[in-house]
């Protein structure tokens, strides 16, 4: 059966340039074909989230994220605040957020699954482990999961 994965754009925020370039290319390395925009904190990706849903006509769909992944340690509004958010939002709340940080402290998984985050990942150190986490992420999140905001081929 041929792969038919879904479109769709993933957010990702995260202030590290170095780790965004490295999640970016063991996305492509994994096969992850979406368009991938990156946000450099959790305003930045506030304030994307916010346009888009301020362009849309009220009967249109907006043009959200089928996917955000989402580091908690970020300046000017961190990961953690960034989710409350979204889970509060009527129309953003639907967006699977999956945490993807440095962090393993029992308090920020609990913490963020307590918010609603969709999963909690501990960025590996390792560059071919974080490929095949990807590659994971990809045959959940786009293979098998529905998501609400896709965009089909």
């Amino acid at each position: 059966m041929p792969n038919k994965m879904k479109r769709g754009t993933i957010l990702i925020a995260d202030d590290d340039e170095g780790d965004r370039f490295l999640v970016e290319k063991a996305m492509r390395a994994s096969g992850v074909e979406n368009e991938v925009r990156f946000l450099g904190n959790g305003q930045e990706l506030i304030d994307h989230l916010n346009d888009n849903l301020k362009l849309t006509h009220p009967d249109d769909s907006p043009d959200l994220p089928c996917l955000i992944l989402l580091d908690l340690n970020m300046p000017r509004l961190d990961g953690r605040e960034v989710l409350k958010i979204i889970k509060s939002h009527s129309r953003l709340r639907e967006i699977p957020v999956v945490i993807l940080t440095n962090s393993d402290s029992p308090e920020d998984i609990l913490g963020s699954y307590q918010e609603g985050a969709n999963s909690f990942f501990t960025k590996p150190l390792d560059y071919l482990d974080l490929v095949r986490l990807m590659g994971l992420l990809k045959n959940y999140w786009f293979q098998s999961a529905k998501l609400p905001y896709q965009q089909p081929r």
